[in-house]
């Protein structure tokens, strides 16, 4: 089969098309025939050698597909060739073929298509947990997203807006702003024109500051985004696209306000006691009833892999960037 691989850990330029054996699927995984593969920022992670696999290696954990074929344990969960089904956490799909656990799969419902699903199930599924789960935002209450104008800030600030909680989006250029407000943003601060970011959101809040900062940036927004709380508001940590951020005392959240921080991940949301498949359900409806929607930012063929990883980390994509093996 054809795939994309990282015969080493490093820059986007270790990613090429090769030829791979077909993955043998094991009793509990189902087979499946790629549409398309999500890029995202844990590709991007793993490729450079964050808690990556050994190279060389397959990147990707998800997709959408069709299922070829069914372990014994797959089939007794229900699961027949010919199935559409979609992932978020199946290790080395940029590839034509994927084993999947059983576990990790969901039925794409119809009236929704392959691309949309691959495109909305791991920063859709990510939304969920993080504004019902993480932080239940109210109708009432003022959050922060940073990167509102990317896949997963888009989603975010959609589903806080539909619940009626006041959105302060950042993006990094002005040309993000427009994407940011129609996702329902009401208030849109441009990153790359400086100055104190915290202070505008305290001018917008009216020396408040919000209730809770979602925060995929790390390094570079971190110590704003502290500044920004209101008394014991909550920081959630999403992911760290600059880097890491440096050594933190937890004794210093005391004075700044009594905040809470947690950085919550994915595998701890999305159970095997049908945590994932009851999100999944929400999100799907959520998309099929327009309160969630994809906007495909990208869709590139397995040999341009490293174009997208590029143009991913250069903040300068909106929306969801695909592989897609047809192209």
């Amino acid at each position: 089969m054809r795939a994309v691989v990282a015969e080493r850990h490093g820059g986007p330029e270790v990613l090429a098309e090769a030829r791979r054996p077909d993955p043998e699927p094991g009793p509990a995984d189902l087979l499946v025939r790629l549409t398309a593969a999500g890029v995202n920022f844990k590709d991007v992670y793993e490729r450079e050698g964050r808690g990556a696999p050994r190279a060389p290696f397959v990147p990707g954990s998800e997709g959408a597909g069709t299922v070829v074929a069914a372990g014994p344990q797959a089939a007794a969960a229900g699961f027949r060739p010919g199935d559409r089904v979609a992932w978020c956490t199946a290790p080395a799909s940029y590839a034509e073929l994927v084993a999947v656990p059983a576990v990790s799969a969901v039925r794409v419902p119809d009236g929704i298509d392959d691309t949309d699903a691959a495109a909305i199930m791991l920063q859709g599924i990510t939304a969920h947990y993080l504004t019902t789960s993480t932080y239940q935002a109210a109708g009432g209450e003022t959050a922060l997203v940073h990167s509102a104008a990317g896949g997963l800030g888009r989603h975010l600030v959609r589903l806080l807006a539909h619940r009626g909680v006041r959105v302060i989006g950042t993006v990094s250029s002005a040309g993000k702003t427009a994407a940011a407000e129609a996702a329902g943003a009401s208030d849109v601060i441009v990153r790359e024109e400086g100055g104190d970011l915290a202070g505008r959101v305290r001018e917008l809040t009216g020396g408040r500051g919000v209730d809770v900062v979602y925060d995929g940036i790390g390094r570079d927004t971190f110590d704003a985004g502290l500044a920004s709380l209101r008394k014991r508001g909550t920081y959630v940590l999403v992911g760290t696209a600059s880097g890491t951020v440096p050594p933190f005392d937890p004794q210093s959240l005391a004075p700044r306000g009594s905040l809470f921080l947690t950085r919550p991940t994915l595998a701890d949301h999305v159970g095997p006691d049908g945590e994932l498949a009851g999100r999944a359900a929400d999100v799907f409806r959520w998309l099929d009833e327009g309160v969630l929607s994809t906007v495909i930012g990208g869709r590139y063929a397995f040999g341009k892999a490293a174009q997208a990883h590029a143009d991913l980390q250069s903040g300068t994509t909106t929306g969801k960037l695909l592989l897609d093996p047809a192209n």
